[in-house]
């Protein structure tokens, strides 16, 4: 078996979950590649280098790896993406970082959770995600023009709102004024677009939300829409330039910039604890329904 591993940071707070990682996966006799950047950050601990120097390291990844493991919290998760792109390579997401919602493993339950998941006892969850195009193309975007979350468009360099004209299948749905707009996953509306008034959607559903920020148009709300919608975005405003945001990736478009989303034709595989579910997660996480009451 091989895995690769991946995470962003390391720092006093997950480097004991780091070495129990290593430490199970080592003990199961499991091809261990590591990420080029955070391998060199491991080896940088003298106390940890003399166990794991003969690790080796990975810049992409291709198609002969079982398992991609993401360190961290929900950030983490959403640029293990960029590693796995249209690879259909299960990705584990161990949370140590805060919320992890996406990231559902915890780290108090490392070494009992990857045994289950290393001995089959997890189920695949299949997430959605958008692309994205542009006219004219821009080349900041090309490389990884996809998002699990969400893909937004953010005003820039002002403080006046911007309008934002709306189609759905080529029928003008609304011009928004607004601070921007989200266009979302049942995945991602847990994310961003729920802190701007967006529903909550179960990640199985097959559905786009688009969500405004801070409109003006007080009529404006968010609107679930069905996933083989194409959905085209025009920005105008006092600025000349607006931002696109990809998870947490961003780039500058000029205004009026035709952008184009889509559902991606791949998905994403998260592998889910057999126990574990979205509803459960949404009252572990959201305290969903939290009640003194209950």
């Amino acid at each position: 078996m091989k895995i690769g591993v991946f995470g962003q940071f390391y720092h006093e707070d997950s480097e004991t979950y780091i070495q129990l990682i290593l430490e199970v996966l080592q003990k199961k006799e499991i091809e261990i590649v590591v990420e080029e950047k955070f391998l060199k950050s491991i080896n940088k601990k003298k106390e940890i280098s003399k166990n794991y120097t003969n690790i080796s390291s990975f810049k992409t990844i291709d198609r002969t790896y079982d398992f991609f493991l993401s360190i961290g919290g929900d950030g983490t998760l959403l640029k293990s993406v960029t590693y796995v792109r249209d690879l259909g390579i299960p990705i584990i997401g161990i949370n140590t970082g805060r919320l992890g919602f996406l990231a559902t493993i915890q780290k108090e339950e490392i070494t009992h959770s990857l045994s289950k998941i290393l001995n089959g006892d997890f189920y695949i969850s299949e997430r959605s995600l958008l692309s994205i195009e542009t006219d004219p193309k821009n080349e900041e975007i090309l490389p990884l023009n996809f998002a699990l979350n969400e893909i937004a468009v953010n005003r820039k360099n002002t403080t006046s709102m911007i309008k934002i004209e709306t189609k759905v299948n080529n029928k003008h749905l609304t011009s928004y004024w607004s601070d921007g707009l989200i266009v979302s996953t049942p995945t991602g509306s847990t994310g961003y677009s729920l802190s701007c008034g967006g529903p909550v959607i179960d990640p199985s559903t097959d559905s786009i939300v688009i969500t405004p920020i801070a409109p003006h148009n007080l009529n404006a709300r968010p609107i679930v829409i069905p996933d083989n919608s194409t959905i085209t975005l025009k920005v105008s405003g006092r600025g000349k330039t607006h931002l696109v945001s990809l998870d947490s990736r961003i780039a500058t478009l000029k205004n009026n910039t035709l952008i184009t989303i889509n559902k991606a034709p791949f998905c994403i595989k998260l592998v889910q604890l057999t126990e574990d579910s979205f509803i459960k997660t949404l009252r572990k996480k959201l305290m969903w329904g939290e009640d003194k009451r209950n």
